[in-house]
């Protein structure tokens, strides 16, 4: 590979639940994108949400992770701790004028919010308020390396959109930016169940004068109803009781061949690294598990 890559890459899960199938296959396609290149791959635990959380869920998701040989650098990162740098941030969108309180409630916004708050001024709003960026009536295009070129119409097709909620919360959309950027994250792997969520991430990183990462979105896991496996839709936690197999599975549903003669899960991450093949990634928007 010669010498240190200046590829960042993570793992970014909600610790909502224990790790499952379709978390470890994202997990692993991260990884193994990082090591192919002799890069970095980090471990965040984004628990900003402490209602949906549960207090076991960061040690059933990294003794998974750890069990099945995936071993992050550094020191895993807690966004609740990060909750200064998301404030430093949503001040310097709000002192460049690009940021309103909104008192909507969900049920008056639909999925693409059409601005009815954006005259309003935090001096004069006295009720309970969220806080929206305003987005530019403008398209914005990424290309990711699999769904190749993405475009949307910010005020048509995504709108002006939560950056802390009325219950003081600082939404996924800005932390996640933030953190990235921090950490120096250059590329991002993930499920394709996330790709609505690309404009407004890319939109704030331009807005904040971050660098903005390369995109590489996969298809998701989902069971023999179409549902995407999920902690929402009660997807079971994976066994670790044979991880050879459950990397095996996991890497074919990544277009992958594993190693046909691993001894353990050393010898057969080691094969997929050297092996690691993005192209070879279905161009698919699910994956059956029950196929794989």
């Amino acid at each position: 590979m010669g010498g240190q890559s200046t590829y960042t890459g993570r793992f970014a899960p909600s610790p909502t639940g224990p790790l499952h199938f379709g978390s470890l296959v994202a997990a692993l396609a991260s990884y193994l994108d990082a090591r192919h290149v002799g890069g970095r791959w980090l471990l965040r635990i984004e628990d900003l949400d402490p209602p949906r959380e549960s207090r076991a869920a960061p040690e059933q998701i990294m003794h998974p992770l750890a069990m099945c040989g995936l071993r992050w650098d550094g020191d895993v990162l807690y966004q609740s701790r990060r909750l200064p740098d998301y404030a430093q941030a949503l001040a310097q969108l709000t002192e460049s004028g690009l940021t309103y309180p909104c008192t909507c409630s969900r049920a008056m916004t639909g999925s693409v919010y059409q601005g009815k708050c954006r005259a309003n001024t935090f001096e004069s709003t006295k009720r309970d308020y969220s806080i929206r960026v305003r987005v530019t009536d403008s398209e914005l295009v990424v290309t990711d390396r699999i769904e190749g070129e993405l475009r949307w119409h910010l005020s048509k097709d995504v709108g002006d959109f939560i950056v802390r909620r009325k219950d003081g919360l600082f939404a996924y959309q800005l932390a996640v930016v933030v953190d990235d950027a921090f950490q120096g994250v250059t590329d991002i792997v993930r499920g394709n169940d996330l790709i609505d969520s690309t404009p407004r991430q890319v939109y704030l990183a331009r807005c904040l004068g971050y660098q903005e990462p390369v995109w590489c979105h996969i298809p998701v896991v989902v069971d023999d109803k179409g549902n995407k496996l999920s902690k929402q839709n009660h997807a079971p936690p994976i066994e670790t009781g044979d991880v050879l197999s459950l990397i095996g599975r996991a890497l074919s549903a990544l277009g992958q061949t594993p190693a046909p003669h691993a001894r353990n899960i050393d010898d057969l991450l080691a094969h997929a690294v050297q092996h690691w093949d993005a192209a070879r990634i279905p161009r698919v928007r699910q994956i059956e598990y029950s196929s794989l």
